[in-house]
């Protein structure tokens, strides 16, 4: 099943975003260009120092604040179909000024978690009295429950990154440079069915012991372990991530050693996944399983992040977030070894909760793969 059987931004959602607005105590949802209004409405604006920006009050009709120049995209885009009021305004006009007006004198607003801060310091100029909060805390509890039809998108988005991965091995050899297989690699993204590169981490020999490592000229040498952490974003909207661990000859045995207890570890906080159960409960299935093999120093970021229209987003599997696990939160589940200077390890799937367990949705072999 493809996300052209769904609809990944219904008209009900304006609905449910109004009722969460005021749920969350705001009376009105500021979202300027970004994810929370691409959420929202399906709208890619592009992020201008003019304001484009959808007020969705509480209690009232939403509407599009747009620049007159920028109206035939918006009217062009998914934002069309959910029957608000476009407001254009001209370049001598204030669009803050305009919006503050039309809400009168609100006590809370919820500003897109992104906006930039040229954007909120005029709001709060326009609205002074307002409380400024992020939209997140009427947004996030939305976002995270994916619908079927956001599942979807991200089956789509985890196979087409499968198959890009299944490529590297083809790409991966001594004498080749980290860059050189990183230019390939987001290659073989855009021609998966991407529609953009979000990033390529090839991190070869001691590289490999930075998590977030992202391409140099070292040239790649017999007998280097190579993590490799790709990810894109879909024309749906929605984005892929997966890690894979590769070793070009045979791998140092301190590495054999420990990445056997990396393997255990990604298949029980896997395991482990399942409605009811706390988002920190799933970062400690791996956390376990790494320290008792007396590798948990070595383990120097949380198990995994929430993914959507975002790489990174709600919920994060991290130590401390008690957030219970509800069908449709989708996450990654990514624990990772690292010695420093000498070599690291990570895998990584993206996992969605199910009515009863979880599923993932990378299927690429996790053994060790030598090329």
């Amino acid at each position: 099943m493809t996300t052209e059987s769904f609809d990944l931004y219904p008209v009900t959602r304006l609905a449910a975003v109004r009722e969460a607005t005021a749920k969350a105590g705001l009376d009105a949802l500021l979202l300027t260009p970004g994810a929370d209004l691409r959420y929202v409405t399906g709208y890619s604006a592009l992020p201008l120092e003019r304001l484009t920006c959808l007020v969705v009050p509480a209690e009232g009709d939403a509407f599009l604040m747009v620049p007159r120049l920028e109206l035939a995209a918006a009217e062009h885009s998914p934002a069309s179909r959910l029957g608000v009021e476009f407001v254009p305004w001209d370049e001598t006009d204030d669009p803050y000024a305009h919006v503050a007006a039309r809400l009168g004198s609100p006590a809370a607003v919820g500003l897109a978690d992104h906006m930039w801060a040229m954007q909120s310091l005029r709001f709060r100029a326009a609205m002074p009295a307002a409380e400024q909060i992020l939209a997140g805390t009427a947004l996030a509890p939305l976002r995270m429950r994916k619908s079927p039809a956001e599942a979807a998108a991200l089956r789509e988005a985890g196979a087409a990154i499968d198959a890009v991965h299944a490529q590297v091995p083809g790409l991966l050899r001594a004498g080749r440079t980290e860059r050189e297989v990183g230019r390939d690699i987001a290659d073989a993204i855009i021609a998966s069915g991407h529609a953009s590169v979000d990033f390529v981490i090839v991190g070869s020999g001691p590289n490999g012991a930075s998590p977030h490592h992202d391409l140099s000229d070292r040239v790649i040498e017999a007998g280097d372990v190579v993590v490799v952490d790709i990810g894109g974003t879909m024309p749906s909207g929605y984005c892929s991530d997966s890690t894979r661990t590769y070793s070009v000859g045979e791998p140092p045995a301190d590495f054999t050693a420990y990445y056997e207890v990396l393997r255990r570890a990604q298949d029980a906080a896997c395991a482990a996944v399942r409605p009811g159960v706390s988002c920190e409960s799933i970062d400690a299935a791996a956390r376990e399983v790494i320290a008792e093999a007396g590798y948990g120093d070595l383990f120097i970021h949380r198990t995994g992040h929430g993914i959507g229209i975002e790489t990174h987003e709600e919920p994060y599997i991290v130590a401390g977030n008690t957030e219970p696990l509800a069908p449709g939160y989708a996450f990654s589940v990514e624990p990772g070894i690292y010695l420093a200077g000498r070599h690291g390890a990570r895998i990584e799937d993206i996992v969605i909760c199910g009515e009863q367990e979880g599923e993932r949705l990378n299927n690429r072999p996790r053994e060790l793969i030598v090329v």
